[in-house]
């Protein structure tokens, strides 16, 4: 499936694997699809969208350097880095994954997150995402 919007999907974070197998990652769901062509509403991998912070970790009352960036109810802009529905590639590959992914982005769009949990799609380099495929352990 494509992301269309009010559609709630994971966040890829610094999240060890342990507690995203518990459902602690954040969730955001998806307001806009920022896109120069209009392609009804959807957003396939390297898209830039607008979303809203669902679901996030609580924040104790101190401040420190390692609380987190995000609170529940921020709107944040995030890129798609995989999603369920096939992409083609030039070479007439279908590429699909099992979920669908956001990373999480600041105002001058750069990542928030140090690491990436999981696998990113390659086209993210040719959409100008370089800095997400660098960081991911694994590029199909």
């Amino acid at each position: 499936m494509v992301l269309f919007p009010h559609e709630i999907v994971p966040a890829a974070t610094n999240t060890p694997r342990h507690r995203q197998l518990w459902g602690t990652r954040p969730l955001v769901e998806c307001v806009n699809v920022l896109k120069q062509k209009v392609n009804n509403g959807w957003g396939s991998v390297g898209d830039e969208i607008i979303c809203v912070v669902k679901r996030a970790r609580p924040i104790s009352g101190q401040a420190s350097t390692s609380a987190p960036k995000v609170r529940q109810g921020d709107v944040r802009r995030a890129v798609i880095v995989r999603t369920c529905k096939a992409v083609r590639r030039p070479d007439g590959r279908f590429i699909r994954f099992d979920d669908n992914v956001a990373v999480l982005l600041n105002n001058k769009r750069e990542m928030l997150a140090t690491r990436i949990g999981g696998v990113v799609s390659a086209d993210l380099r040719m959409k100008g995402w370089g800095k997400i495929v660098s960081l991911a352990p694994k590029v199909v």
